[in-house]
């Protein structure tokens, strides 16, 4: 049987790959020193590779990487927990060099982002002797068995174990699933009790006697004393109007922007209604459902810089806002403290490793296009401290340049404090030639001649693409590698030009890369210009807009950075940006959620697209997480299931105990 297979980081007809014992199975190693990979060609599936490394116990990893062994949990021999203390006792360290990958704008062809990401660690840390950590999101089981599969990398550049990382790893992700529904939960049932009982009633409830006939105000309760301006500690003291004004939130059920969650691709989900049991007494209202990774709290999660900063973002989460136009929030409805129990082991970032050995910090795992796509800050800030001055983070950025690294920018660097020195903007040939016209690209159809043979011209021209990410990466005051993912259909002159437009552009450097098919060493020309990069930096940081201005002006700042020539709002997103701003909430950084398969808001228009007007549709605020999102076009924050999703593919080998078919 004939299966499409990655060959030396390309894709051609070859025998279906053999099991796992042909991927050179390792003996068991003794040491936590970098392993040397014995590469077998053709490649085979990621998952026989996986599964043909045995992993380095975690507490080898751990120690090598400098942390004590009460500065780490266990959590099985392959994970752990990295605990936020010790980001503590290196306060006075100097921080490594940080680097950001990122990439073209993606296409089903795929360019290899994660890849490279894991490829340049292995690289730098398994052969050019760098202290090095790769900083990766933890992957949604939605796309896992949906439409992309997993997220470990590939072929001789994953994380390991690959099963692990792609499934319930730690259980950040249902953590987060379980506080998310505890707000919705929260949400309908407060405006169920509101509407059933009388105001003495209501706060004889929430403030209750003890035996002794006194009351108190639970901890929680104070943010919403202080928000109403009442400065008294004794409920018994509360005027009728200052009780009615404590216990009635008096929620608008149209202005309800808070959803239930699952980590399930589920279409039918996106819309539904609630309160139809008899005993709701017909207080039934229209929402839906969200993938998990949506979730405000999981942007909370990625953007918090401790527990405490934890905690007061969760509470301030809003969902919605009372009849009188005021915002409702989760310490409002008393559950912010709630929330942060849930979330209290989440915080802490999960240690895993490469294939070759070197370390990999897993945490938070917002999607790019509806999120802002970065994984978690204090993962980026403890790495940082852990290599030292000489030595590299390596931290992923979701999608194009035009998504994460704006976002990484623009939101996650602005609350971390942290700089990055290089920016590396991981092209390859076949996706380029998608960019400048190439034939549509059908899953499970061959690919058209054009992407298997030398085209010229259409790699020039779709060279645009790349050079405007370069453009706009550059313009942050960051140094930017291209790593150029090399096919065995690419030949030396398409190769030659992608470099040579590259380095015309503005870029530091551009490399060809062949991690996927040789692991580390196929990355370590790449390491070796991400270093010269990093320590010949010395621009500072530049945002691509001030946060004091309004929202329509950062708007209009990030579509300029499309390329947008103007930018149309719908009523819809008139009345809300006039809401947040009277709220208090225009200060905060924008988070765009657009399609990542263009600059526009239209996934067909490839290349560089001109004259084009954004469309906004709606803009919704995460106040806990700290951004105003617009909503671009037509977005989905609910995934669907293709008519043939991975999980066909996935199953069990019930006498071994492994995991079959998972990508």
């Amino acid at each position: 049987m004939l299966r499409r297979i990655p060959v030396d980081g390309g894709y051609g007809e070859q025998q279906q790959s053999s099991p796992a014992e042909e991927c050179s199975r390792m003996a068991p190693p003794t040491s936590s020193s970098p392993r040397k990979l014995e590469i077998v060609n053709p490649v085979p599936a990621d998952i026989d590779i996986a599964q043909s490394v045995d992993p380095l116990p975690i507490a080898s990893i751990a120690q090598d990487l400098g942390l004590s062994p009460h500065e780490f949990q266990l959590y099985g021999p392959s994970k752990a927990k990295v605990l936020l203390p010790v980001r503590d006792r290196l306060k006075n360290h100097p921080d490594g060099f940080y680097v950001v990958v990122a990439g073209i704008t993606p296409t089903p062809l795929g360019e290899g982002k994660s890849t490279t990401t894991v490829g340049l660690g292995q690289a730098m840390g398994a052969h050019l002797g760098k202290k090095v950590v790769a900083c990766l999101r933890q992957p949604s089981q939605g796309p896992t068995f949906g439409i992309k599969g997993g997220a470990a990398g590939g072929g001789y550049s994953q994380v390991i174990p690959m099963e692990e990382f792609n499934l319930h790893l730690t259980g950040d992700i249902h953590a987060i699933t379980a506080a998310n529904n505890l707000l919705s939960a929260a949400i309908d049932a407060r405006m169920f009790h509101e509407n059933t009982q009388s105001d003495k009633a209501l706060f004889n409830r929430l403030c209750p006697a003890d035996k002794e006939g006194k009351r108190s105000f639970a901890k929680v309760m104070y943010s919403r004393l202080k928000k109403l301006g009442i400065e008294k500690t004794d409920p018994n003291q509360l005027t009728a109007e200052e009780t009615k004004k404590f216990a009635r939130l008096d929620i608008d059920p149209a202005t309800i922007t808070w959803k239930r969650v699952m980590d399930v691709n589920d279409r039918f989900l996106r819309k539904i209604t609630v309160g139809q049991g008899p005993e709701e007494k017909g207080m039934t209202r229209e929402t839906g459902f969200d993938i998990s990774v949506a979730s405000e709290i999981m942007a909370v999660l990625a953007l918090t810089t401790s527990l405490a900063d934890m905690r007061s973002r969760l509470g301030k989460m809003v969902i919605g806002s009372s009849k009188a136009g005021d915002p409702v929030t989760a310490d409002d409805l008393g559950v912010g403290g709630a929330l942060t129990v849930l979330m209290k082991d989440a915080i802490h970032p999960t240690l895993m490793q490469t294939l070759e050995g070197t370390p990999v910090f897993v945490h938070a795992g917002p999607f790019a296009n509806i999120a802002h796509g970065n994984s978690s800050i204090v993962a980026d800030q403890i790495a940082l401290k852990l290599v030292g001055p000489e030595g590299f983070v390596i931290t992923e950025a979701g999608f194009g340049a035009d998504i994460g690294c704006e976002k990484f920018m623009d939101i996650k660097c602005r609350y971390s404090g942290l700089r990055p020195q290089c920016a590396v903007i991981v092209a390859t040939v076949r996706a380029l030639k998608m960019h400048g016209g190439g034939p549509a690209v059908v899953a499970g159809k061959p690919l058209d001649a054009a992407y298997k043979s030398e085209n010229l011209e259409l790699v020039r021209a779709g060279c645009s693409n790349l050079v405007k990410h370069i453009e706009n990466t550059r313009s942050y005051g960051v140094n930017v590698v291209v790593g150029i993912n090399v096919f065995a259909t690419d030949t030396e002159a398409e190769l030659a030009a992608v470099k040579s437009i590259a380095l015309d552009a503005g870029a530091f450097d551009a490399v060809l890369c062949t991690h996927y098919a040789s692991g580390g060493e196929g990355a370590v020309e790449l390491g070796y210009a991400v270093q010269r990069a990093c320590e010949r930096h010395s621009a500072p940081l530049k945002f691509l807009y001030p946060l004091e201005v309004s929202i329509k002006e950062k708007i209009e700042a990030i579509a300029k950075f499309y390329g947008a020539d103007n930018v149309e709002y719908e009523s819809e997103a008139e009345a809300k940006i006039e809401l947040y701003t009277r709220q208090g909430f225009s200060q905060l950084p924008i988070c765009m959620a657009k399609t990542q398969y263009s600059f526009s808001h239209d996934p067909s228009l490839k290349g560089v697209p001109k004259g084009f007007t954004l469309p906004i549709r709606d803009v919704r605020a995460s106040v806990g997480a700290g951004f105003i999102y617009p909503l671009v076009g037509a977005m989905s924050t609910m995934p669907g299931l293709p008519t043939r999703p991975c999980f066909y593919d996935i199953d069990l080998d019930i006498e071994s105990g492994k995991v079959l078919g998972l990508s």
